[in-house]
């Protein structure tokens, strides 16, 4: 470590061993008996705002709105009892109260609770589990938290917080005529998980499916982030007279009308005569660590690539009539989902019949985002004798920066410890880490300093560096993945992720016996989630995974259904 970083770390944990006597303000948060009788487990969290635009915890990120959040592990809290804030407790992105200039803020509370797990390992972890809410923490039904309150920060006070209301349970989504929901518990993941635990899934059904009873159907499996319902789909016109909102991501104003206009195109075209029917789901595979579970088997998270493909695929085909064959399954979708889909591919390659990977989280992590974690040593700066640069982490199509890798995993450092956050890279740590001994994912580096630990790198290298994995296995894994790997990515990602991309598609063109026989394409300065469409702007195409990808499906299928598969009794 270079000594300029060595001295910032050295005042950081300075900073961190405060006198709370010292220190400039102290909050003193405790929660009501009202709420529970029973000591808890958890995240206590403090969040400072310097607005009243929203609730304090609401206004936590990584980009440059951000407003202060601090947060310390709680076990055994009992109701009444007051945990004490103070300057040595971390926070983002001032690391220390002390650093908080005085003045008019607001403030808020919360503890994400966790339950105790008892892993099949034998390990027992302390989690936050998914309450239907998708691992938010500001939103999980059961977290205690308070009111905002309005106070003027002067130099030694000390701040009273009684964290006197819980977050409601959220109503399970309603099915229609053609949108189901259907939920199954899964064997193995209860084994591993030492509980009961269950997938999920949001089904779109055919148009004319009870009419139609003698017909049975390709499926069509849209992975990404948690889904409470399927969006994206409407039998109700537009509301001529909406208020047209503006939207900061894509820089216009009537998204949320293009969004309703989308939603019933859809539907307009999933009616209409001689459009292929076949079934559409989204994955509910929510867990105590993230909002979904990759679709791979895991030490930390468990055997969720087996649980899906083996347990809730066949379940849904068995319910709705699918074809249940692996010529009749096809993966799609973006970032989280577009890695996603083409992990299952290649860890499934039997099983699926091609993949639409768009803006996939890190495919060769020689490019995890801009980091290389088998050369570097660092993940917060690049390397350099006498300079220190960090290393970018969010930025838009002309390059303006505005989070680092640093600024993302301190404020994950804040929200959990041991990658308990909820957040992106805390989520990539559990996924693809080791389980280390004490029953928590191993890190791939150290979360204040950067500093990387190759030998976990090594472990992910071999596990789930698809690239690598691909590569390596090719003699046997390129006959089955011939002409089912398509990969799309814009070549402003936001996140960097073209650049593992690029390494993918330099492998891919050099394949032989056979060669991958599919396609790599860019957006020519298309922001992250870019999915292959050259003629619409990125928030056109990315409402339309479900019917964008079609045509490429059914020339694929007309190629490598087996003689005599039924390509008839859906087609009416």
């Amino acid at each position: 470590m270079k000594i300029f970083q060595l001295l910032f770390y050295l005042a950081l944990i300075i900073s961190c061993q405060t006198n709370p006597e010292k220190s400039k303000y102290l909050f003193d948060i405790r929660f009501s008996q009202e709420l529970s009788n029973q000591a808890q487990d958890g995240r206590l969290l403090l969040m400072i705002s310097n607005n009243d635009a929203n609730e304090p915890r609401f206004q936590i990120s990584d980009g440059l709105s951000t407003q202060l959040i601090y947060g310390v592990d709680v076990h055994d809290m009992e109701p009444g009892e007051t945990v004490k804030l103070d300057a040595s407790v971390f926070g983002f992105p001032l690391t220390s109260t002390d650093e908080i200039a005085e003045g008019t803020y607001y403030i808020q509370a919360l503890l994400n609770r966790y339950e105790t797990f008892n892993l099949a390992t034998g390990h027992s972890v302390q989690l936050p589990p998914d309450k239907g809410e998708g691992q938010k923490w500001n939103e999980k039904p059961g977290n205690f938290y308070s009111a905002p309150m309005k106070v003027q920060l002067n130099q030694g006070q000390t701040f009273e917080i009684n964290m006197d209301r819980e977050i409601p349970p959220i109503d399970p989504p309603k099915d229609t005529k053609y949108i189901k929901h259907v939920q199954m518990k899964s064997d193995l993941l209860t084994d591993f998980w030492g509980r009961d635990m269950y997938l999920g899934a949001n089904v779109l059904l055919p148009h004319g499916f009870e009419d139609h009873p003698e017909a049975h159907y390709p499926l069509m499996i849209f992975h990404g982030h948690f889904p409470y319902t399927f969006d994206g789909f409407s039998e109700t016109p537009p509301d001529p007279n909406l208020k047209q909102e503006y939207s900061a991501r894509f820089n216009i104003t009537g998204y949320n009308k293009i969004v309703e206009e989308e939603a019933y195109n859809f539907y307009l075209n999933w009616i209409s005569d001689n459009f292929p029917r076949y079934i559409v789901i989204e994955i509910q595979h929510a867990n105590p660590y993230y909002d979904d579970s990759y679709a791979v088997n895991s030490a930390n998270l468990g055997p969720y690539g087996d649980a899906i493909t083996y347990e809730l695929i066949p379940f849904i085909e068995d319910k709705f009539r699918g074809i249940g064959e692996p010529w009749s399954r096809f993966l799609y979708g973006g970032s989280t989902g577009g890695w996603e889909a083409l992990a299952a591919q290649v860890m499934y390659p039997d099983a699926y019949n091609g993949c639409f990977a768009a803006c996939p989280d890190p495919i060769d992590f020689r490019a995890y985002t801009l980091i290389n974690i088998y050369e570097n040593e660092n993940a917060y700066y690049y390397q350099s004798d006498f300079k220190e640069a960090l290393i970018p982490g969010h930025r838009d199509y002309l390059g303006q920066v505005s989070s680092s890798v640093r600024d993302m995993n301190w404020l994950e450092l804040v929200l959990g410890s041991k990658s308990r956050s909820g957040g992106q890279f805390d989520i990539w740590e559990a996924v693809y880490s080791p389980m280390g001994e004490d029953g928590y994912p191993k890190r791939l580096w150290d979360k204040t300093t950067g500093e990387i630990d190759h030998e976990v790198a090594e472990y992910w290298k071999e596990h789930y560096d698809l690239r690598y994995i691909m590569e390596r296995d090719w003699e046997t894994l390129g006959p089955k993945l011939k002409g089912k790997i398509n990969i799309y990515c814009g070549d402003m990602d936001n996140y960097y992720l073209n650049n593992a991309v690029y390494l993918m598609e330099e492998f891919l063109e050099k394949t032989e016996n056979p060669n991958y026989d599919g396609e790599v394409d860019y957006g020519d300065r298309a922001e992250h989630c870019w999915n292959g469409d050259h003629e619409n702007p990125n928030y056109i195409s990315r409402l339309r995974y479900n019917t964008m990808y079609l045509p490429k499906i059914l020339e694929r299928i007309n190629e490598s259904a087996p003689k005599g598969a039924d390509l008839s009794s859906w087609r009416y």
